[in-house]
Order: C-alpha cells, then structure tokens, then sequence
C-alpha cells in the first residue's frame, strides 16, 4: 500500500531521533510511577503512624476513666498496707501517703483511726469516708477497747466522785438483780449474766473475792462492783459426803473440783476403805491446798 507507513522510509538520523523520543517518553512514564507509588507510600505511613497514636490516645483515656470512676468499691483493709495506688484512689494527697511511708519506714504501727489522722494530717472529711473500712488485728481492737473501757470507768468515777455528795449504798452481791449490777459502770448485758451464772455455780457467793473468779471480768472492774455490792447473806450450801456420794456427785459438786482431784479422792477413798477427815486431803499429791476452804464448802467426810 502507497500510505502504510514503514520505518524505512526514515533516514537514519530520522529513526536515531524517534528512538531518542521512545526513550526520553518511557523515561518520564517511569519518573511519573515512581513518583506515585512514593507518595501512596507516605500516605499509607501517615495514616498508621495516626492509627497507632489514636490506640495509644484511646487506651490513656480508659486509664483516666478508671481511675475517674467514682463506683470504685472499698473493701476492709489494714492501713498499716496503704500501697500508693489505693492511697490515690481514696483521695489522699501524695504530701499525705508520703508521711504514712516515713511512719511506717521507723518500724511503727497505726492502731487506730486517731493513729491514722495524726500521721497523715488527712481532713476530717476524708477520714470520716475511709476509716469506716479500717480493719485492724483482733487483739489490736481488743487492746484498744479495753483502754478505752478502763479510760471511760475512770472518767466515770472522777464524775461521780465530784458530782454526787451523798455515800454509796451497798447491797447483797447474792440478791443483786441484773438491772443492778449494770448499773455499775462497765457492768453490761453479758458480764452480768456470767456474774449472776456463776453466783447460781456456786450456789451463792460465800466470799467477796469469788467476784475475780468470774470469767472475763475485769479486775478494775470487779473493784467497782464490790464498792456497791458485798456477800451480806452467807449462801445455805448442802455438802455432799465424800464417802456415799458417786464420782459425778462428787465431781459436780462445786467448780474448784476437777476429774483429775476427784479420782485421786476416790482412789485414796478405795486404798484406806473411807475418809476419816477432810483434812486427809491435804496430803494427795496434787491436791490444791489454796483452794482447801472453798472445796471445803462443798464436801465432808462422815
């Protein structure tokens, strides 16, 4: 065909300048790429470097929220153990934690929320929040009762000394009725109960000092008791006779005889055929001669 078009029909310079054309025009196609996957690249490593830093953002924010969370639930603990996150969660300063640390640091205790309140300065407000879940040892509350039970009974005394002029009336520790005993002060609903119990042990007090015998009565407060109360009326105690009674007759005869001293009374009884005396007693090995003339209350030989 006369119009195809051949590339012969260049002369050699023309076909040198259009393979110069393909050449620079494939060059700027490649340029023109290049270009284009670099900036896809740079985009998709602004976009992760944003993702990462709107995780990191997103995981700050619930850790502010958590720590923000005002249902955040107390449970009982010793402050003497205050770590500093729960310190922060309970609303004390670092100033006040840091005082706590120096405390504890010397090798002291808090035993109360006076404790407490003194070492860290912490304000009233606060305090009234938080030390409803303080949780000491039992024999730290313990201790801290019984002071303060031995602080109130004097505070009571030196009022009653000042206020009241008129003599104190004593009564039969034997007849006393429970409202009676309570009325002394650190006599409640239980201690009067075990001394009335005890009065019923033995069958009426025959002592004044049988009072200390009296199971977790204090002694400073069995002296207040025997200031309003003494034995008036001597108890009517039927002995039980050593050599006709069974062991458990024997045994349960009064609170100062155990199983162990009524065997070896029943043991001796057995050896010599009776026991002529009760004074034959004293001479059993384990006999408890401090106690001879309250078993002796109880017990004869005929």
């Amino acid at each position: 065909m006369k119009n195809s078009f051949k590339i012969n029909h260049f002369s050699s310079r023309e076909r040198v300048g259009l393979l110069a054309l393909f050449v620079i025009i494939a060059l700027l196609s490649g340029l023109y790429w290049g270009y284009n996957t670099l900036i896809d690249h740079e985009i998709d490593n602004t976009f992760n470097e944003d993702s990462t830093v709107v995780r990191l953002q997103q995981s700050m924010d619930s850790l502010k929220n958590k720590l923000n969370d005002k249902s955040y639930k107390i449970y009982p603990f010793n402050p003497n153990y205050l770590t500093e996150y729960k310190a922060y969660r309970l609303g004390l300063s670092a100033e006040e934690f840091s005082r706590l640390q120096k405390f504890r640091a010397q090798d002291q205790w808090i035993n109360s929320t006076r404790d407490f309140k003194t070492v860290t300065k912490i304000s009233d407000s606060l305090l009234a929040v938080i030390s409803p879940y303080f949780k000491f040892p039992d024999w730290v509350v313990r201790q801290q009762q019984n002071k303060s039970q031995s602080k109130n009974l004097k505070t009571d005394n030196s009022s009653k000394n000042i206020e009241s002029s008129q003599p104190i009336v004593v009564k039969d520790l034997n007849t006393a009725t429970k409202e009676e005993l309570m009325e002394v002060r650190g006599i409640g609903d239980k201690l009067s109960d075990r001394i009335i119990k005890y009065r019923t042990v033995l069958k009426g007090f025959t002592y004044d000092d049988q009072l200390y015998e009296v199971w977790y009565l204090d002694k400073t407060v069995a002296d207040e008791v025997l200031k309003h109360f003494k034995v008036m009326s001597k108890p009517q105690i039927e002995k039980v006779n050593i050599n006709t009674a069974t062991f458990k007759e024997v045994m349960h005869s009064s609170p100062y005889i155990d199983y162990n001293l009524t065997k070896q009374i029943f043991d001796y009884k057995n050896a010599a055929g009776k026991v002529i005396s009760m004074d034959v007693l004293k001479k059993l090995d384990s006999f408890p001669l401090d106690k001879f003339e309250r078993i002796n209350l109880y017990l004869t030989a005929e």
